[in-house]
């Protein structure tokens, strides 16, 4: 089978706060291959699934083993009934190697993107909340990589497609793609050396004491979940600056938020670890309001270096129709 191209060649950084996100294989787009051979002696009386993986080992032993619950694997012409069956001498096997979701996730889908700006070496889009950044388990198709790969020929050669940065999937707003790979280089190094100003809009609950204040705790993953960060000694490094926009009168408070640093939800962790959660953040224990479904975070601005002209850029994403919503309900119009 062709080799895939392998997408761990290039850092990941996301507005959200995301820390170099993991390492993410995305294969190309391949063909069923149908193979086959006879049993020999080597093969003789051993598993099924075992013998599978001694003449197809670029696939898991589980994805093998799907293979056969799908009926993909005949033995003598006949749907093989098990992954523990034995084969005998002089049967013969065959295989259709039905790729992994995984592999099948670097396709081109066309997709209705808010493009706010292009030019040849680069996009600036409204990412909408919903829409997932990158494939990852559960997510192998209709995310912002597969919208890209259908919209311009180059993000196919590009590591990750050019994603630079990602924003949580319930998180809205702007963010930045590369379309070469020097401009990627460009943007991957001006976020490392924090050189790309980040601004967001959050109503968190409670209302916050300190008109302004910087928040300095290290974020790491919480010991007692896996999808979820937290404040650990252990943790990395994470500086958060907080503004206070307006108190409103319902125990909730809009702020305006910029990172110094990018980690795994530094927003969501930080204003959780000051005792003010998102507003339906059910992940940090931030509770529904205001007719909000998603936790209430929006990368309003974005800001950087062009990364060939080298001339200023800034960009602003107005807050959508929920945000819009639940926002007037805390500050007051005017």
């Amino acid at each position: 089978m062709k080799s895939s191209p392998d997408y761990r060649d290039a850092p990941l950084w996301d507005l959200d706060g995301d820390e170099a996100a993991d390492e993410l294989k995305v294969a190309g787009p391949e063909a069923v291959e149908t193979r086959q051979w006879t049993v020999d002696a080597a093969d003789h009386a051993l598993r099924l699934d075992k013998v599978l993986v001694r003449h197809a080992p670029e696939f898991s032993r589980s994805h093998l083993q799907s293979l056969i619950q799908q009926g993909c694997v005949l033995i003598d012409g006949q749907v093989a009934a098990a992954a523990s069956g034995h084969l005998r001498l002089g049967q013969t096997v065959s295989v259709r190697l039905v790729p992994t979701a995984q592999a099948q996730a670097f396709r081109p889908e066309r997709m209705a993107l808010e493009w706010v700006f292009e030019d040849e070496h680069l996009i600036v889009l409204n990412k909408p909340a919903g829409l997932v950044v990158h494939p990852a388990p559960g997510h192998w198709s209709g995310t912002l990589l597969n919208g890209l790969l259908d919209h311009h020929a180059g993000a196919a050669v590009l590591p990750r497609a050019g994603i630079v940065h990602r924003l949580d999937r319930d998180t809205s707003g702007v963010m930045v793609v590369a379309k070469t790979r020097e401009a990627m280089q460009a943007l991957v190094g001006a976020i490392a050396a924090r050189n790309v100003r980040r601004v967001y809009r959050a109503i968190v609950w409670g209302a916050v004491s300190l008109d302004e204040q910087a928040v300095e705790a290290p974020i790491g993953r919480d010991p007692r979940s896996r999808v979820r960060m937290a404040v650990v000694a252990s943790g990395k490094a994470s500086r958060t600056t907080v503004r206070v926009l307006h108190r409103g009168a319902i125990g909730l408070t809009a702020v305006e938020c910029r990172l110094h640093t990018g980690r795994t939800h530094q927003i969501r962790v930080h204003m959780a670890h000051l005792g003010h959660p998102l507003v339906a953040d059910s992940l940090y224990a931030g509770a529904p309001a205001l007719g909000l479904t998603r936790q209430a975070l929006h990368a309003q601005r974005l800001a950087f270096e062009h990364p060939v002209t080298r001339a200023p850029m800034a960009f602003e994403a107005p807050l959508p129709a929920d945000l819009a919503a639940a926002w007037e309900q805390v500050v007051p119009l005017g």
